[in-house]
């Protein structure tokens, strides 16, 4: 065994447009949606906030892009027990809640996504079309 190991992460200018186009995504079906994308080791690269936006979804979209980043699946997966057991073991660092999604391409995982701002179920349609709209891989 050797005395490192290599790691994607995605790039600026990646996660940059992703935010973008989350948020356009977001105006398309009327949400005013936050947006974070975060590499795999948690660390925020890119942020975006609709105008208007409601402030508590800036940490709700960091904490659903670090799950989706750690966990690499998207939100939303979890039993309700461990669903609340999870953000209270790691200090609300995590969360359960739909709208986060690992970003891989060509199959290298490079961080994670963060949508929030709508419904659950808004926030992870939102998540999806961007996804698509990237050219990132499915979940």
């Amino acid at each position: 065994m050797g005395n490192y190991f290599e790691s994607s992460n995605i790039t600026y200018e990646a996660a940059q447009n992703a935010v973008s186009v989350a948020i356009a995504e977001g105006a398309k079906i009327g949400v005013l949606a936050v947006v974070t994308v975060v590499d795999p080791s948690l660390t925020m690269v890119a942020f975006g906030k609709a105008d208007g936006a409601t402030p508590h979804s800036v940490e709700t979209s960091r904490r659903k892009a670090n799950t989706a980043a750690s966990t690499r699946k998207k939100t939303g997966w979890m039993s309700d027990a461990f669903a609340i057991q999870l953000p209270l073991g790691t200090g609300g660092l995590l969360t359960n809640i739909q709208g986060g999604s690992p970003l891989k391409f060509e199959g290298k995982h490079v961080g994670g996504l963060g949508v929030a701002g709508g419904t659950p179920d808004q926030d992870a349609s939102i998540a999806a079309a961007t996804l698509a709209a990237i050219g990132a891989d499915a979940d």
